[in-house]
């Protein structure tokens, strides 16, 4: 079931490759690397998709700088938390040379401007107002700043996947270190938000894209550990009105183990990119199961 639906995603994603081999945002939009990724995961395997797959890859390879962090685009300069996405496709490429090493090595450098030393003695001290737990590091968006769910839920993706290729304590270290501290920023709701879960003693709410996100990154947990944040995903889905969190949230479940029904064969495909790859990765033929890390490093 729910056929039309899929390829309908994957034949918008095939009609709007740019000519330099990647997406942007949007069709006819200059490239960039998140949605060229998702779109390069979900036509992954699919027919005549491995030429225009390798033209995407060597674009991406090429916004690799010196430091072995990888540019959102051939139009900035230095690189981001994107890097996690260039090592996801490398270990779904198979290709574990020395540039993925670089950028393994570069996301083991980066850690949350909250973190540092002064940052942890303050919060010691409870100058700041926050339950926020600064005992952990996470991964900012960009070097120099503070630690957020989103780039550390993909960065322990990335992580995992490539754990098998790199040895030693390192990765394993900040593996675990950026799990607690996903799972101490859960809210009060049992989901996620991007940053805190309490400001000037106030709980705030979690959304439901950063909690899919966050439960993708936490694969390999406990049951305990992940019961009440699922049960807020399954709420999330049945409620939410964002096509997008839907379709993460969806891959999220999946990745959990949730069976969930095709959807209907609706052809109608919204003029987003990102959005037409994450809802065809979720559809049960789709390739979520790239997302999946086999656990724990």
């Amino acid at each position: 079931m729910g056929e039309l639906y899929l390829e309908s995603r994957l034949d918008f994603l095939r009609a709007n490759q740019n000519p330099d081999g990647g997406w942007g945002y949007f069709p006819g939009k200059q490239s960039w690397l998140e949605p060229t990724t998702y779109a390069m995961l979900a036509l992954h395997g699919t027919p005549a998709s491995e030429e225009p797959l390798e033209n995407a890859w060597k674009l991406v390879r090429s916004w690799q700088t010196p430091d072995g962090s990888s540019r959102p685009s051939g139009q900035v300069a230095s690189g981001t938390w994107i890097t996690a996405h260039v090592v996801m496709l490398a270990c779904v490429r198979k290709v574990y040379d020395d540039q993925v090493r670089a950028s393994v090595d570069w996301l083991l450098r980066i850690a949350g401007a909250e973190s540092t030393l002064t940052n942890r003695f303050i919060s010691h001290l409870h100058v700041v107002n926050t339950k926020m737990d600064f005992s952990h590091k996470g991964w900012p968006w960009r070097e120099g700043n503070s630690s957020w769910i989103e780039p550390t839920a993909h960065t322990l993706v990335a992580l995992k996947k490539v754990a098998s290729q790199y040895h030693g304590p390192a990765l394993m270290n900040r593996v675990r270190d950026g799990e607690s501290l996903v799972l101490s920023r859960r809210c009060s709701d049992g989901g996620w938000n991007c940053g805190n879960p309490n400001v000037l003693s106030f709980d705030l709410p979690s959304y439901p894209e950063t909690t899919a996100l966050a439960l993708i990154g936490l694969q390999g947990r406990s049951a305990k550990e992940l019961a009440v944040p699922l049960q807020a995903a399954r709420r999330f889905r049945q409620e939410t009105k964002s096509s997008l969190a839907k379709a993460w949230l969806t891959i999220a479940l999946r990745c959990h183990g949730d069976g969930i029904d095709a959807p209907a064969n609706e052809i109608k495909v919204f003029n987003d990119v990102m959005l037409a790859a994450i809802e065809a990765l979720g559809h049960p033929a789709g390739n979520h199961r790239l997302l999946r890390t086999g656990g724990v490093a």
